[in-house]
């Protein structure tokens, strides 16, 4: 229906996720219509991304380099140990302004059914982290799936003599009313309840 070259690159483009077949043909127009420079500076970016990006020896976060730029603030709390899944959950955590820690990213969850066990993620390299370092705490920030939630049980397993281990809390989003809450969200709320100081 297209040249080659503009229906390898809607196809190229349909890969990405969220991208279907329509985006993908928008998107490749766009870059057609695109001025060189722009166009040009797209594939630079892929190119540069995939040269330059790796994962942080100590933490496997996304690094230009051996090491992550957390890794080597001096300033960070290197006592306190965050596990998340991916790259992208340190992002929204970082956000808050309130975690001052390192990282561990575990590079997915655990999932039998998809073929996802222990050790195709970086559970076994967050031992050494406990035993060489001063490490107080662990906190599982691993998604409240249900592949989220086994891939906490197994590292709390795995660490549980070993350090504090502690679970981000979950319940009702700020703003949220009750009568949309889903029974497991509003559960996990009641169970989560504190006291009020005063």
């Amino acid at each position: 229906m297209y040249p080659g070259p503009i229906q390898r690159l809607i196809t190229e483009l349909s890969r990405l996720p969220g991208i279907g077949q329509r985006t993908a043909q928008r998107l490749a127009f766009h870059i057609l219509r695109a001025d060189e420079t722009e166009a040009l500076g797209l594939a630079e970016a892929n190119r540069e991304v995939k040269e330059k990006i790796g994962l942080c020896e100590v933490c496997f976060n996304l690094a230009e380099g051996p090491r992550c730029r957390i890794c080597e603030d001096g300033g960070r709390d290197r006592s306190l140990i965050c596990v998340v899944e991916e790259p992208s959950d340190v992002i929204p955590i970082e956000r808050t302004g309130e975690y001052r820690g390192l990282y561990h990213v575990l590079g997915g969850a655990l999932s039998p059914i998809d073929g996802v066990d222990p050790e195709d993620l970086k559970i076994a390299e967050l031992v050494p982290r406990m035993d060489a370092g001063d490490v107080r705490e662990v906190v599982l920030a691993t998604n409240p799936t249900t592949t989220g939630e086994a891939t906490a049980l197994h590292v709390a397993e795995l660490l549980r003599d070993r350090v504090t281990i502690t679970r981000l809390a979950s319940g009702l989003p700020v703003g949220a009313d009750l009568e949309h809450a889903d029974e497991v969200t509003l559960g996990r709320a009641l169970s989560g309840r504190h006291t009020l100081a005063g």
